[in-house]
Protein backbone atom coordinates (compact mmCIF):
# COMPACT_ATOMS: atom_id res chain seq x y z
CA UNK A 1 0.00 0.00 0.00
CA UNK A 2 1.07 3.64 -0.62
CA UNK A 3 2.30 5.62 1.91
CA UNK A 4 -0.32 8.63 3.44
CA UNK A 5 0.77 11.97 3.09
CA UNK A 6 -0.04 15.49 3.11
CA UNK A 7 -0.21 17.30 -0.05
CA UNK A 8 -0.72 21.45 -0.80
CA UNK A 9 -4.22 22.60 -3.16
CA UNK A 10 -4.10 25.56 -5.02
CA UNK A 11 -7.83 26.57 -5.09
CA UNK A 12 -9.92 29.34 -6.21
CA UNK A 13 -8.45 32.57 -4.14
CA UNK A 14 -12.06 32.88 -1.60
CA UNK A 15 -13.48 29.96 -2.90
CA UNK A 16 -11.77 27.46 -0.24
CA UNK A 17 -14.69 26.26 1.91
CA UNK A 18 -17.03 25.51 -1.29
CA UNK A 19 -13.67 23.68 -2.84
CA UNK A 20 -13.07 21.83 0.33
CA UNK A 21 -17.02 21.40 1.25
CA UNK A 22 -17.17 19.79 -2.95
CA UNK A 23 -13.84 17.84 -2.70
CA UNK A 24 -14.84 15.74 0.75
CA UNK A 25 -18.58 15.56 -0.23
CA UNK A 26 -17.48 13.97 -3.71
CA UNK A 27 -14.83 11.74 -1.29
CA UNK A 28 -17.45 10.46 0.57
CA UNK A 29 -19.86 9.76 -2.88
CA UNK A 30 -17.02 8.09 -4.51
CA UNK A 31 -16.48 5.89 -1.35
CA UNK A 32 -12.87 6.99 -1.62
CA UNK A 33 -12.45 7.79 2.74
CA UNK A 34 -9.94 4.79 2.82
CA UNK A 35 -7.61 7.00 0.84
CA UNK A 36 -8.44 10.15 1.16
CA UNK A 37 -8.61 10.98 5.12
CA UNK A 38 -8.54 15.07 5.45
CA UNK A 39 -9.26 17.94 4.00
CA UNK A 40 -8.04 21.32 5.96
CA UNK A 41 -8.72 24.70 5.21
CA UNK A 42 -5.56 26.25 8.12
CA UNK A 43 -7.18 29.16 9.49
CA UNK A 44 -6.12 31.33 12.96
CA UNK A 45 -8.80 33.18 15.13
CA UNK A 46 -8.73 36.51 15.63
CA UNK A 47 -9.98 39.11 18.03
CA UNK A 48 -12.10 42.21 16.41
CA UNK A 49 -13.22 44.95 18.25
CA UNK A 50 -16.43 46.80 16.33
CA UNK A 51 -18.75 49.20 18.23
CA UNK A 52 -16.62 48.15 21.60
CA UNK A 53 -18.16 44.29 21.22
CA UNK A 54 -15.14 41.56 20.80
CA UNK A 55 -15.74 39.30 18.51
CA UNK A 56 -13.95 36.30 17.47
CA UNK A 57 -12.90 35.79 13.54
CA UNK A 58 -11.88 33.07 11.80
CA UNK A 59 -9.20 34.05 9.08
CA UNK A 60 -7.75 31.99 6.25
CA UNK A 61 -3.96 31.64 7.30
CA UNK A 62 -2.86 30.44 3.34
CA UNK A 63 -5.83 32.04 1.20
CA UNK A 64 -6.47 30.37 -1.95
CA UNK A 65 -4.72 27.36 -0.32
CA UNK A 66 -5.83 23.89 1.02
CA UNK A 67 -3.94 20.86 2.52
CA UNK A 68 -5.56 16.89 2.15
CA UNK A 69 -4.32 14.06 3.80
CA UNK A 70 -4.50 11.19 1.55
CA UNK A 71 -2.88 8.24 -0.40
CA UNK A 72 -1.40 9.18 -3.70
CA UNK A 73 -2.63 6.69 -6.71
CA UNK A 74 -4.21 7.86 -10.30
CA UNK A 75 -7.78 7.44 -8.78
CA UNK A 76 -7.41 9.88 -6.29
CA UNK A 77 -5.24 12.02 -7.68
CA UNK A 78 -7.93 12.24 -10.89
CA UNK A 79 -10.58 13.06 -8.32
CA UNK A 80 -8.46 15.89 -6.42
CA UNK A 81 -7.58 17.69 -9.67
CA UNK A 82 -11.09 17.73 -11.40
CA UNK A 83 -13.10 18.77 -7.99
CA UNK A 84 -14.59 22.16 -9.00
CA UNK A 85 -13.00 25.08 -7.11
CA UNK A 86 -9.75 22.83 -7.10
CA UNK A 87 -7.35 24.32 -9.68
CA UNK A 88 -4.62 21.43 -8.65
CA UNK A 89 -1.66 20.37 -6.91
CA UNK A 90 1.47 22.48 -5.42
CA UNK A 91 4.74 20.86 -7.29
CA UNK A 92 6.58 20.54 -10.29
CA UNK A 93 5.10 20.25 -14.07
CA UNK A 94 1.55 19.78 -11.93
CA UNK A 95 3.59 16.39 -9.84
CA UNK A 96 2.19 16.33 -6.42
CA UNK A 97 5.26 16.64 -3.92
CA UNK A 98 4.41 15.44 -0.33
CA UNK A 99 4.48 17.90 2.43
CA UNK A 100 7.23 17.30 5.49
CA UNK A 101 6.64 16.95 8.57
CA UNK A 102 7.84 20.50 9.54
CA UNK A 103 5.54 22.00 6.58
CA UNK A 104 2.74 20.29 8.04
CA UNK A 105 2.93 20.85 11.88
CA UNK A 106 3.71 25.02 11.10
CA UNK A 107 0.57 24.58 8.36
CA UNK A 108 -1.84 22.63 10.44
CA UNK A 109 -0.68 21.64 13.75
CA UNK A 110 0.13 25.59 14.63
CA UNK A 111 -3.15 27.75 14.46
CA UNK A 112 -4.41 30.15 16.72
CA UNK A 113 -7.07 28.68 19.19
CA UNK A 114 -10.43 30.81 20.07
CA UNK A 115 -9.17 30.93 23.60
CA UNK A 116 -5.43 31.48 22.22
CA UNK A 117 -7.05 34.50 20.70
CA UNK A 118 -9.11 36.02 23.67
CA UNK A 119 -6.13 36.54 25.47
CA UNK A 120 -3.83 37.46 22.89
CA UNK A 121 -3.94 41.52 23.46
CA UNK A 122 -2.65 44.19 21.06
CA UNK A 123 -0.99 46.57 23.34
CA UNK A 124 1.38 46.14 26.39
CA UNK A 125 2.80 48.41 29.14
CA UNK A 126 4.02 51.44 28.39
CA UNK A 127 1.77 51.38 25.39
CA UNK A 128 -0.34 54.35 24.15
CA UNK A 129 -3.72 53.53 24.08
CA UNK A 130 -6.99 55.34 22.84
CA UNK A 131 -10.51 54.65 24.29
CA UNK A 132 -12.95 53.90 22.16
CA UNK A 133 -15.56 53.63 23.93
CA UNK A 134 -17.27 54.53 27.44
CA UNK A 135 -17.66 57.42 29.53
CA UNK A 136 -13.69 58.36 28.29
CA UNK A 137 -14.42 57.86 24.81
CA UNK A 138 -11.58 59.32 22.68
CA UNK A 139 -9.38 59.90 25.44
CA UNK A 140 -5.55 58.82 25.31
CA UNK A 141 -3.28 57.33 27.69
CA UNK A 142 -0.69 55.07 28.97
CA UNK A 143 -0.92 51.71 30.09
CA UNK A 144 -0.15 51.24 33.48
CA UNK A 145 -1.07 47.45 34.28
CA UNK A 146 -2.80 44.63 33.02
CA UNK A 147 -5.54 42.26 34.14
CA UNK A 148 -5.92 39.50 31.81
CA UNK A 149 -8.12 37.51 34.42
CA UNK A 150 -10.55 40.31 34.86
CA UNK A 151 -9.58 41.53 31.48
CA UNK A 152 -9.49 45.35 32.69
CA UNK A 153 -6.20 47.11 32.08
CA UNK A 154 -5.03 50.57 34.16
CA UNK A 155 -4.33 53.67 32.15
CA UNK A 156 -3.08 56.66 32.91
CA UNK A 157 -5.17 59.84 31.34
CA UNK A 158 -4.78 63.37 31.61
CA UNK A 159 -7.94 64.59 33.04
CA UNK A 160 -9.11 68.40 34.95
CA UNK A 161 -5.33 69.11 34.87
CA UNK A 162 -3.49 65.84 36.27
CA UNK A 163 -3.15 62.49 35.43
CA UNK A 164 -5.95 59.78 36.84
CA UNK A 165 -5.54 56.14 36.47
CA UNK A 166 -8.79 54.62 35.29
CA UNK A 167 -9.39 50.72 34.53
CA UNK A 168 -10.87 50.19 31.39
CA UNK A 169 -12.01 46.98 29.79
CA UNK A 170 -9.83 45.33 27.12
CA UNK A 171 -12.90 45.69 24.49
CA UNK A 172 -12.45 49.58 24.50
CA UNK A 173 -8.98 50.03 24.02
CA UNK A 174 -7.31 50.51 20.79
CA UNK A 175 -3.53 50.69 20.58
CA UNK A 176 -2.23 53.86 18.53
Amino acid sequence: MADRNWYLLHTYSGAEEKARNNLEQKVKTLALTDRVFSVVLPVDNKVIIKNGERKVKQEKVYPGYLVVEMIMDDETWNVVTHTPGILGFVGNYGKPIPLSDEEVERIIKNRVSEEEAVAKLHFEVGDTVQIIGGPFDGMQGKVESISPEKEKTRIRLMMFGREMPVEIDFGFIKKI
